[in-house]
């Protein structure tokens, strides 16, 4: 099958690799027919190469159609139209149990001391092959996979349930805005467009910061009121909310390092040591951009709640800890727990009106053979992309 790898710091290609097969009886084969290039795609691309093997196959916000189940899978038949959750869980762990499917049990991956695994990944996520591919072994899938309607709709209308989507449904709950407050979204990417989206359903007030006009006018069409990333940001949105700040702040940055020069160059010199050393380095280093998360703390009202969506990957990142405590400031985070969230998003995204607008996101369908180009143009933040999805039955262009 072809396969979107990684080849190196910011080079990837698409390459024939050995079609995926049934290897435990919980195993499903899924046909891909869409998959999503993931902002935190961008951090293998550029960041976390010390933990990825040439040839790895990338890729964690797939769907598409099964074509072959293991024994132990009852839940689907051949034929299902599904789309694949990026963590993989067992379902009946105590985490999982206890809705912290990032967390089950059963797939963490010990030797890194981390959370469950995820497709496309990392080492320190269990390295499993990825879903920018014709096809992907989907391990657990007695329980992971989302069974959709096979009914014609476009795949995007449910695609986004693999990540981005169950993501800022979750930042949004944590951030605990209370009845008719104020939410205000740092970044409108992927995540924090749908995070504005969610917050206006909900009946907040939306705040969304961006430096970019193509995304802040696409959040200011879905009801949030848009700004601009300036020097006077702070106290321009503490001003406009009585002098107190919002109820709660979603980070939809993470630790990306477009426009901070010693964060970029941290990240770089990390990236161009041997392995073992650069793994070192990220460890117990500070390699994030923080300018997002202290923008948060600064601007969240005394008593609110940081919810941080965007991923961080550095392990001395120095935090304002007398401002949290002053402040009392609430700060939640972590990978999605994308089943805990599916029957509370699935009733809207099945409503016609579209009230999220899973349908107006998608700035740019190519062939998966586009892939690396793609991957450069979502990184640079050019032709207006803001999401990007790969169609394997696409011809390249």
């Amino acid at each position: 099958m072809r396969a979107l790898t990684w080849q190196g710091t910011e080079k990837v290609s698409v390459e024939t690799v050995p079609d995926p097969t049934i290897q435990e009886p919980t195993d499903a084969i899924v046909r891909i027919t869409s998959t999503a290039i993931c902002g935190s795609d961008l951090h293998l691309y550029r960041v976390l190469g010390p933990y990825i093997d040439k040839g790895d196959v990338l890729g964690h916000e797939p769907m598409g159609i099964v074509e072959e189940v293991g024994s132990g899978v009852t839940n689907l038949k051949v034929g299902d139209r599904v789309v694949i959750p990026f963590n993989i869980s067992c379902g009946h762990c105590w985490m999982c149990q206890h809705g912290l499917q990032s967390q089950c049990e059963t797939t963490q991956v010990t030797e890194y001391g981390t959370g469950a695994s995820l497709f496309g990944y990392t080492k320190m996520y269990g390295q499993v092959p990825g879903g920018q591919a014709e096809y992907l072994r989907v391990p657990h899938a007695d329980y992971g996979p989302i069974v959709v309607p096979d009914d014609g709709t476009p795949d995007d209308r449910w695609l986004f349930l693999s990540d981005i989507l169950p993501t800022a449904w979750q930042a949004v709950q944590y951030a605990d805005v209370p009845e008719g407050g104020t939410l205000a979204v740092l970044g409108l990417g992927p995540v924090g467009q749908f995070a504005a989206r969610i917050g206006a359903h909900l009946g907040y007030r939306v705040l969304a910061v961006d430096p970019e006009q193509v995304r802040r006018d696409l959040g200011a069409k879905h009801g949030a009121e848009v700004f601009d990333l300036t020097k006077d940001l702070v106290p321009q949105l503490v001003d406009l909310t009585d002098g107190r700040g919002p109820d709660g702040v979603v980070d939809a940055v993470g630790m990306e390092a477009h426009g901070n020069p010693v964060a970029g160059f941290a990240q770089r010199a990390a990236g161009l040591l041997p392995d073992k050393l650069a793994q070192k380095a990220i460890e117990t280093a500070g390699v994030d951009r923080l300018t997002a998360v202290h923008t948060a703390i600064d601007l969240v009202r005394r008593g609110g709640t940081v919810s941080l969506s965007g991923v961080y990957g550095g392990m001395a990142d120095p935090m304002p800890m007398m401002t949290l405590f002053d402040k009392q400031i609430t700060i939640r985070e972590g990978q999605c727990n994308v089943k805990r969230w599916i029957d509370d998003i699935m009733p809207l995204v099945q409503d016609s009106s579209d009230p999220l607008g899973t349908l107006d996101l998608t700035t740019h369908r190519v062939s998966l053979e586009d892939a690396p180009h793609m991957y450069s143009v979502f990184q640079k933040k050019e032709d207006g992309c803001v999401k990007v999805v790969l169609d394997p039955a696409l011809a390249a262009a």
